[in-house]
């Protein structure tokens, strides 16, 4: 038994020392594995998106929008275009809104955007920015 304990100490004691070295960093990530930040703010994209799609879905934001000459189906495809941060600072001027607020703020956020849009040629909505 003193035999086996003499061969198999140092063999337990090295196993532990390697064991709670630090591990080194991975390497970064393979082209096709994303890490946690990406996947994090992908969500928080996607959610933004849905807030501002929610807040477009409404009737009363709809018919304002026709009032205003533009059609809800280019609005739809104007908020699928927007980058992340785009769509980020639109989803937090709608939480900036008191509660109850009329919906003029949020018609006229999308207005502008849509206006920057046109004046800078990305777009072809207003014919009065040519």
């Amino acid at each position: 038994m003193k035999k086996l304990c003499r061969y198999l100490s140092p063999l337990l004691i090295a196993a532990l020392m390697l064991g709670s070295l630090p591990v080194v960093a991975a390497p970064a990530p393979a082209s096709g594995m994303i890490t946690t930040q990406d996947a994090l703010a992908a969500q928080g994209a996607q959610s933004d998106r849905e807030r501002i799609h929610d807040v477009l879905a409404r009737e009363d934001v709809r018919e304002q929008l026709v009032a205003q000459g533009v059609d809800p189906a280019e609005v739809e495809a104007r908020v699928a275009a927007l980058s992340d941060a785009e769509a980020a600072q639109m989803a937090d001027r709608l939480d900036q809104m008191p509660a109850g607020a009329s919906v003029v703020g949020a018609l006229f956020a999308v207005f502008v955007i849509l206006l920057v849009t046109d004046i800078l040629g990305l777009t072809n909505v207003f014919p009065f920015t040519r």
